[in-house]
């Protein structure tokens, strides 16, 4: 069963994840609310996935996505966002995120989104 770190601000919209993960048949390790509590539990639990909100009350999920691949992090990161902008794509890309979801989502998208990463992520590295 693939561990996944939920990393959202809004109590609501991680309990969503929470519940559409669980239903997928993923492994809740941890949540975070923060950029830095992010950090910090990507070290402790390491996760295989990590479902990344870009706004966060003390930094952008951009941000942890750098400093996951800066340090050779090997999680799965599925990008959480409202925002849809190609830039946004560009860089998440560039730094190896896996995936995007968008938010709202619909009923057995988190599902799909996250076993279309692993498939992808399984092509170029080892888990």
């Amino acid at each position: 069963m693939k561990r996944v770190l939920i990393v959202e601000d809004s109590l609501y919209m991680r309990s969503l994840l929470r519940i559409e993960l669980r239903k997928a048949g993923y492994e809740i390790v941890g949540e975070a609310g923060d950029g830095i509590t992010a950090i910090e539990l990507v070290h402790k639990l390491n996760p295989d996935i990590v479902t990344l909100d870009n706004i966060l009350p003390d930094m952008l999920g951009i941000e942890v996505l750098e400093y996951i691949h800066s340090h050779g992090l090997n999680a799965v990161v599925i990008m959480v966002t409202a925002m849809n902008h190609d830039l946004l794509h560009e860089r998440a890309g560039a730094l190896n995120a896996e995936g995007f979801l968008s938010k709202p989502f619909k009923p057995g998208a988190v599902k799909e989104v996250l076993d279309d990463a692993i498939k992808k992520h399984h092509l170029y590295h080892k888990f």
